[in-house]
């Protein structure tokens, strides 16, 4: 019989920008942080992104992630046009497809750990007991078994941050955005996120973080710095 041949998968794209402008008024003045962006994530990257203070790297985040809407072009996940979409549903396909990974972990602080990772299936209109017995799943997965009753305020910085990196894979979600995740933390701790997110990338995640560390940066395997609004690779 003849032998078939090889062929490599072709990875989805999950992300997609396209001449994405975005502009702010102050006063008269008319900003453009984001200018001209076109870029597309393929499912499985771990894209780094860099830039000095200003350059629009906080307002691309925001962007990308559809917390805020652009000024002018498109913003594709899983070929989903964002753009379209009224608040309401931009709410819940930011609950079903991204999750977020932030420099102050973002914590509901008289919450418990079980309880803050448990939030975003809250959204989703899973049922208590199963949304628990995922959370804990996903604490156990990281090292917080024994930290589950636990406030912010009870847990170290570092494992503020698990608990935040468990409350953002919860949902499963298609992109994870890290937005300066070991920028609180301690050497150890911030090498202990870093081993994480390398860890996740290895097991498929689509990740884009954030960065003004070197360190951190070069755990990703693609880096783009964005300069005045623009992108360069």
């Amino acid at each position: 019989m003849p032998r078939k041949s090889k062929k490599t998968a072709k990875k989805s794209i999950v992300l997609e920008l396209k001449d994405v402008i975005k502009e702010y008024t102050l006063g008269i003045q008319k900003i453009r942080a984001l200018d001209g962006v076109s870029l597309q994530v393929k499912k499985g990257d771990f894209l780094s992104v860099k830039g000095p203070s200003g350059s629009g790297k906080s307002t691309f985040l925001q962007v990308a992630s559809i917390l805020a809407k652009p000024s002018s072009g498109k913003i594709l996940i899983n070929g989903v046009d964002t753009t379209t979409l009224d608040e309401n549903e931009r709410a819940h396909l930011r609950n079903k497809e991204i999750g977020f990974i932030f420099q102050n972990f973002n914590l509901l602080a008289k919450t418990s750990a079980l309880e803050n990772v448990a939030l975003p299936l809250v959204y989703s209109g899973i049922d208590e007991t199963t949304r628990l017995e995922m959370a804990k799943a996903m604490l156990e997965k990281l090292g917080l078994g024994d930290r589950l009753d636990n406030t912010p305020a009870q847990l170290s910085g570092g494992q503020q941050q698990r608990v935040a990196i468990a409350r953002a894979l919860v949902n499963n979600p298609s992109i994870i955005f890290a937005d300066e995740p070991t920028g609180n933390l301690d050497s150890k701790s911030g090498a202990d996120v870093k081993n994480i997110l390398q860890k996740l990338s290895k097991e498929g995640k689509t990740i884009i973080m954030v960065t003004h560390e070197s360190g951190v940066s070069s755990v990703a395997r693609t880096h783009i710095e964005i300069h005045d609004g623009k992108i360069r690779k």
